[in-house]
């Protein structure tokens, strides 16, 4: 996931990734911030194991919708692909995460766009929603956020995925490993936009969203 700006640099205080799955992106964090503690948390125990072994940082078993951390317990709190899912109350999530944050702490969130995109893909991992960058913003303000920077992304690679999830059927998830070639040309895609993202280039529409706000103050975006 994509992520601007650093989180909390100055705040001495852990970083959590919520919802971190077997912990790949958890990896990642702990790679790039060696000298903070990093925490992963996730709702299937099979999946903590896992992502703690990836990433050789704690990772606790539960859920996004009760937290089991102190009021400001974090810098920063990352949520890949997660407010969407099925077993999520996004509101109580968001919630959960102001709660948790310090004052002026990031939360750095990326989630699939556009509810129109609901798909076999998103039954298969049990997503139920889907955002755009206007109604994230909305949202974050509502539960008392100051959104700094808000965009829609994965735009380059967005006609590819209305053909395959709309025009085709079937019933498992399009995420998957692709032959060498495809899977280069999909990463140099990506990199492209990571660039222009951490510039402050902002995508009008994309096949995801991505967030960063911050706990407390008036909204920049």
């Amino acid at each position: 996931m994509l992520a601007r700006p650093a989180p909390c640099e100055s705040v001495n205080l852990p970083i959590l990734d919520a919802g971190c799955g077997t912990g790949g992106f958890l990896a990642r964090l702990a790679g790039s911030y060696p000298s903070r503690a990093v925490f992963g948390l996730d709702i299937d125990p099979y999946a903590c194991a896992r992502a703690a072994a990836k990433s050789a940082r704690p990772v606790c078993a539960g859920s996004l919708d009760d937290l089991p951390f102190a009021d400001g317990a974090f810098a920063a709190i990352f949520s890949a692909d997660v407010l969407c899912h099925r077993g999520v109350n996004e509101r109580r999530a968001l919630g959960q995460f102001h709660r948790c944050l310090v004052e002026d702490g990031w939360l750095i969130l990326n989630l699939p766009a556009y509810r129109w995109m609901l798909s076999r893909h998103d039954a298969a991992v049990h997503n139920v929603r889907r955002y755009t960058a206007k109604g994230l913003r909305s949202l974050l303000k509502a539960v008392g956020f100051r959104p700094v920077y808000v965009s829609h992304w994965n735009a380059i690679l967005f006609p590819l995925m209305v053909i395959t999830r709309k025009l085709f059927h079937g019933a498992v998830s399009d995420v998957k490993l692709h032959f060498r070639p495809i899977d280069v040309l999909c990463r140099a895609a990506t990199d492209i936009e990571t660039a222009l993202l951490r510039a402050g280039v902002k995508f009008p529409f994309g096949g995801s969203v991505i967030a960063v706000a911050a706990k407390g103050g008036a909204a920049d975006d």
